[in-house]
């Protein structure tokens, strides 16, 4: 953290602003290209974000509940302390999404895939803020992991994952790693201009399946009951119903990623007839 004065700057936080304010930068630019006002992706943006941090929140709070049940209920709000899920955030992000496309009469489906890319860099980002925290990693490093590739991270990264004499497995660079190559591959999806939606959906089966790995490296999991982890059974729901709309929206949807609004392409042919 930093020491401003009175004010104290935690590397946490400015690691998620930069990753928030990257993707809505990307998304702003994606929206332009595909017709659609850069407001349009603020002004989602305005309210997606402060609803996904409550849902982040509730969704943490509901699977960590004998936690807080015996303390002080203002404790619940505490998310200074840490404390958020991702697929909380994810739920109360779509939630949004479906709100807000609704009342503006615009396509959920587009925003999503315009958004997907941002939102699966952003969480890539986002996990360096772990990284400084010392959190959401792995257990005790075994020596044969060592010698056959941890050996051969950058020194800060085994420093740092380095607690009480004990090196873990650093998973918040694994799923930073798994999310920029799932961010490269839905890049490369939307130049093949797909169906509209399966951007977004194929964000969350890929997502789904690093992340169904790699938490079960985790220590400090949310559990169901016990023994069975919260994020894998969501990751394995995701994958399934991803795959399911895949299928259903390539066979029903005629409207495909790059189409554009009339308006925008009746302008378009305008200006070539002169």
């Amino acid at each position: 953290m930093l020491e401003l004065g009175p004010f104290t700057i935690y590397w946490y936080g400015v690691i998620i602003a930069f990753g928030a304010l990257l993707g809505i930068y990307l998304a702003t630019r994606e929206a332009e290209r595909l017709g659609w006002n850069k407001d349009t992706i603020i002004d989602f943006v305005v309210y997606a974000i402060p609803i996904a941090i409550i849902t982040a929140r509730i969704f943490y709070v509901t699977f960590e509940w004998e936690r807080y049940a015996g303390g002080p209920f203002w404790k619940v709000f505490a998310i200074w302390e840490g404390g958020i899920a991702i697929h909380g955030a994810v739920l109360g992000g779509v939630l949004t999404a479906i709100v807000y496309t609704r009342v503006k009469k615009l396509s959920f489906w587009k925003l999503a895939d315009i958004i997907a890319p941002s939102l699966i860099l952003g969480q890539a980002i986002g996990r360096w803020g772990n990284f400084m925290n010392q959190e959401a990693h792995g257990g005790p490093v075994s020596e044969a992991a060592y010698n056959n590739f941890l050996q051969y991270l950058p020194d800060f990264i085994m420093n740092q994952m380095t607690i009480g004499g004990v090196m873990y497995h650093p998973t918040f660079l694994y799923e930073s790693i798994w999310n920029i190559l799932v961010f490269i591959f839905l890049l490369l999806l939307r130049k093949y201009n797909p169906t509209r939606g399966v951007i977004f959906l194929n964000y969350l089966i890929f997502y789904s399946v690093g992340r169904f790995f790699i938490e079960s490296l985790r220590t400090d999991s949310l559990y169901i009951i016990e023994g069975l982890r919260t994020a894998q059974v969501v990751s394995v729901t995701l994958i399934v119903v991803g795959i399911i709309l895949i299928i259903y929206r390539r066979r029903t949807e005629p409207v495909r990623y790059l189409d554009m609004p009339e308006s925008k392409k009746s302008r378009k042919k305008k200006k070539k007839k002169r």
